[in-house]
């Protein structure tokens, strides 16, 4: 077994139940690791399909039986010590120990980081209330459905991918929607300002009420007051205001953050031993420092920083992927478009057929495409082996 070779740990732990510590787990065990390995997730649940919170389940069209990406079972027969709701305490990286937040301890040769992002909170008047949500766990989620039971309105503060998403399932719901964001155009910093205005388009027509260019300043658990005046009736407010990584138990065991637990393309952090994946590395990409809060992609990252762990020092060069579902309109996008310069439109956006190509001084970094899966993959593979060609 690869833990056996000389100096391989003996002992693995995961802080984080998501993407990226779920699929780390399972991937150590393929690789025929044999030592303990446990598990810490601060969630009540086993891990879950955070995708499908903002999609369907929150529609109302998946069953909750969907959610779990395997039952406690499979954990139990795979060896993986699961602790849920377990928020680990700290971790002190010299001794290679974990305190658990009841006090007890656990003794660890090789570590994990899989902690995720939590989202950013607004400090306004009326937004610590319980009438607004946050969606990013499946308690966030079965809150916003109960809550929304019954309701007529909701308004969503942001205009990111999630609170587009979330707004199309709770219009699906037979809610009215609004969505109060202060750019002009939704998305346009990613997107470009022609698909952002397709996407604004697609939400009016399907009767979602778009309040672009305003800022919410207070909320009365009935009323959504807007900076400059106005107000806009709603029972519920959801906020998609961003993620912040969760470094501090990093940060507080000496490992280097910015924007995220700092990491080489071996996914390994400033300490041997300890490694990060998922929405909290930042990691080398292209010349870049970048985080990127994509599902598939955290997968990716878990399997690969489970190889390393095991020592097989493989530099992770995968292209970020990741869909989006908003009414009956499927996008995907590949790359990462940071500071993009230059969007070229293929196709025709109102016919759903179509590829928006993204470049940085005149070279390819990124892709969206509706109708065009299989033109999206090739792209992945062009920007893949200019990486690999770069490196």
């Amino acid at each position: 077994a690869p833990h056996a070779r000389s100096g391989g740990p003996r002992r693995i732990a995961i802080v984080g139940g998501g993407a990226a510590g779920h699929a780390a787990a399972m991937r150590l065990r393929e690789l025929g690791y044999d030592g303990a390995l446990a598990m810490f997730s601060a969630d009540a649940s086993v891990p879950y399909d955070r995708p499908n919170l903002s999609k369907d389940y929150l529609a109302g069209t998946a069953p909750a039986e969907w959610i779990p990406l395997q039952g406690p079972e499979s954990y139990r027969d795979h060896g993986i010590d699961l602790h849920l709701e377990h928020e680990v305490a700290a971790v002190d990286a010299q001794r290679r120990r974990l305190l658990g937040s009841r006090g007890e301890t656990f003794d660890y040769d090789a570590l994990l980081f899989a902690t995720g992002a939590g989202p950013r909170r607004l400090p306004l008047p009326g937004f610590d209330g319980d009438r607004v949500f946050a969606l990013r766990s499946l308690a966030d989620a079965d809150a916003i459905v109960a809550a929304a039971r019954g309701a007529r309105s909701v308004a969503f503060v942001g205009a990111g991918f999630i609170g587009l998403e979330a707004a199309a399932a709770l219009q699906a719901r037979g809610l009215e929607v609004h969505v109060v964001a202060p750019e002009q155009v939704p998305m346009a910093r990613v997107l470009g300002r022609e698909l952002g205005e397709f996407l604004a388009g697609l939400h009016r027509a399907n009767g979602v009420r778009l309040r672009l260019g305003a800022k919410p300043a207070a909320y009365d658990g009935a009323q959504l007051a807007l900076e400059g005046g106005g107000r806009i009736a709603a029972e519920l407010v959801v906020v998609g205001a961003g993620v912040a990584p969760r470094t501090g138990l990093a940060e507080a065991a000496g490992l280097a953050t910015d924007d995220g637990i700092l990491v080489d393309d071996c996914l390994q952090a400033s300490l041997p031993g300890h490694y990060a994946a998922g929405d909290v590395a930042n990691y080398p990409y292209r010349g870049l420092r970048v985080r990127t809060e994509h599902w598939v992609h955290a997968q990716r990252q878990g399997q690969a920083a489970a190889a390393n762990l095991l020592g097989a020092a493989q530099p992770f060069r995968d292209v970020p992927f990741f869909w989006t579902h908003q009414h009956d309109l499927e996008l995907r996008y590949t790359g990462v478009g940071h500071d993009w310069d230059e969007a070229r439109v293929d196709g025709a956006l109102a016919s759903r057929d179509f590829t928006v190509r993204y470049f940085r001084r005149g070279t390819l970094v990124a892709a969206a495409s509706c109708g065009r899966d299989r033109e999206n993959l090739e792209i992945e593979r062009e920007i893949e082996a200019a990486l690999r060609g770069a490196a």
